[in-house]
């Protein structure tokens, strides 16, 4: 999912309309603030807890989950994820932070305080994304259903067909439960879909096209795209990134433009 050789491999078909916004509200967005961001960092996870960033990071070979400082961007622990698996989405979940892998059909429970290893699961197909309502966990795989996984079992007990506009919509990746709503990254463009997890529909797209860094300051502009979704739930704050980034932006929304 995540390098330019798999672009060609998965053959690709972006279904929703991420151009005709159809009868789906866009909006806007302004910055609040924007931190440093590991430009090492190839986000595939991100979540806030309790003051501090938790994020996961790809590629076979420099996979790692971490503990960020919210404010400096410095990494405060890591653990990289067991060899030859490449790092996807992560969740927290009691005192356990849980981590997907690719195509490797398996997912790692650390421990939350110190980051140890202490488990592995199985699943089918692969690996993308994880976020919690704190009933149930919430699972992207690249394709336009979002499974739903007991959190204690993480089995998979029910799902949810994603669409826009009456389309499926492919490539749903980084997840984030805020207010009700599922916020999904949607992979190779610069989207975020509010998905109302009753109906699978699309409800609004954020349109964060101006927070792309310019090309030529990425070390690969084909691959480094918006990836990366915090909620900060108690003090309703909203934070966005990319893979390699060299910022993470605290965002507010505006309202949305008219449907066209």
């Amino acid at each position: 999912m995540k390098t330019l050789a798999a672009i060609a491999a998965l053959a690709i078909t972006l279904v929703a309309p991420l151009h005709a916004q159809g009868n789906i509200p866009v909006y806007g967005y302004r910055v609040v603030h924007s931190y440093p961001h590991d430009t090492h960092a190839f986000t595939e996870g991100l979540l806030y807890l309790h003051g501090y960033l938790y994020e996961s990071t790809g590629q076979v070979g420099s996979s790692t989950v971490r503990k960020v400082d919210l404010r400096t961007g410095k990494v405060l622990q890591s653990a990289p994820t067991p060899w030859p698996d490449y790092g996807e989405g992560i969740v927290v979940w009691k005192d356990k932070l849980i981590q997907l892998s690719w195509r490797n059909h398996e997912g790692f429970v650390y421990d939350l305080a110190t980051l140890r290893p202490q488990a592995r699961f199985p699943y089918p197909g692969e690996g993308w994304a994880l976020t919690t309502d704190g009933k149930r966990l919430y699972m992207s795989d690249g394709t336009p259903t979002i499974r739903i996984l007991d959190p204690d079992s993480l089995k998979q007990v029910g799902s949810i067909n994603v669409t826009a506009d009456g389309k499926p919509l492919a490539n749903i990746n980084e997840l984030e439960w805020v207010k009700g709503q599922i916020y999904a990254n949607v992979w190779l463009t610069t989207r975020i879909a509010r998905i109302d997890p009753a109906s699978g529909k699309v409800v609004g797209w954020i349109d964060l096209a101006g927070l792309v860094p310019p090309a030529d300051t990425l070390a690969d502009p084909v691959n480094d795209v918006l990836n990366g979704i915090a909620y900060d739930a108690r003090h309703d704050r909203l934070f966005v990134t990319g893979k390699c980034w060299p910022k993470l932006y605290e965002i507010k929304l505006m309202a949305p433009k008219p449907a066209r």
